[in-house]
């Protein structure tokens, strides 16, 4: 079942009745469920999650419901803190998380865990985005002036990240040589550098190494795909990747200069949180 839904309260009362009232087709629990998963929107500016169900509401004021019975329902692996810088930390990510929530829920969001288990709490700010079906390093900081300033690091393309693939066939030689490609996305120029780890023959696969120099969006996906070398577990770029392993894409290793320390900061993905060691169950 899914229902989007905008109401407006006309008289004082709390959000689960006036929810209950206007929604009749869900019962309270399932209401109360929405909420506290980030379904229900206070519609000001700016638009707020609210999640208590006796919260109360004045005339006027609009909620928007985003109810969808089979989302709300699903789960995912724990994300990990991995390094506590205090100002700012490092996550793992795991495939099947988004990294933040969106109109219908966040409860599978790497944001609204951070908010719920980082000890002590802080504020969490997302300072850049991995694909839900991809792994790997996230990093969020803790206040606005570390938001800043490492916001200012990714837009003037001074965080270097590093990502592991895997990729249908073998690369040309030729594309080995030039280790990068260079085509636009969206009108806009772009740029993965990359080098080859190994190539395994019986099962016709690649591994590479790459580095964004751009950040579109799907960017190295887009860019594989583009040179005939899909990732593998793709389901949307690419024919004939197809992988029960799901998407061989992780994001292993950031890197800069931190604003805040004047310190060079390097962080790996550990080990065990490599994609072979993730779909064997480990």
């Amino acid at each position: 079942m899914k229902i989007s839904r905008q109401i407006t309260a006309t008289t004082a009362g709390s959000a689960i009745e006036l929810l209950a009232a206007q929604v009749p087709e869900l019962a309270k629990a399932r209401l109360k469920d929405a909420m506290q998963k980030g379904a229900v929107q206070l519609l000001t500016k700016p638009v707020k999650r609210l999640r208590r169900a006796q919260s109360m509401l004045n005339p006027g004021a609009q909620l928007a419901l985003h109810y969808d019975a089979e989302l709300l329902q699903r789960q995912c692996t724990p994300a990990r803190l991995l390094f506590d810088q205090r100002e700012y930390s490092i996550w793992f990510k795991p495939p099947g998380m988004l990294s933040q929530g969106n109109e219908w829920g966040d409860h599978l969001s790497l944001m609204r865990y951070a908010e719920q288990h980082l000890q002590p709490a802080r504020p969490i700010f997302l300072l850049h985005r991995l694909d839900r079906e991809a792994s790997g390093l996230v990093m969020l900081a803790h206040n606005k002036k570390a938001a800043a300033a490492l916001s200012k690091l990714i837009a003037q393309q001074q965080i270097n990240k590093t990502y592991w693939i895997r990729v249908k066939g073998q690369l040309a030689a030729d594309l080995q040589s030039q280790a990068v490609i260079r085509q636009s996305l969206d009108g806009k120029a772009c740029e993965s550098r990359f080098r080859v780890l190994r190539y395994d023959a019986n099962q016709d696969y690649s591994e590479c190494e790459v580095q964004l120099i751009t950040g579109r969006k799907h960017q190295i996906r887009r860019h594989f795909a583009a040179v005939g070398h899909p990732v593998l577990g793709d389901p949307q770029y690419g024919k004939g990747n197809k992988s029960a392993s799901g998407l061989a894409l992780q994001a292993i290793a950031l890197g800069f200069n931190c604003p805040l320390t004047r310190r060079q900061q390097h962080f790996t993905l550990p080990a065990s949180y490599y994609f072979d060691v993730l779909q064997s169950g480990l």
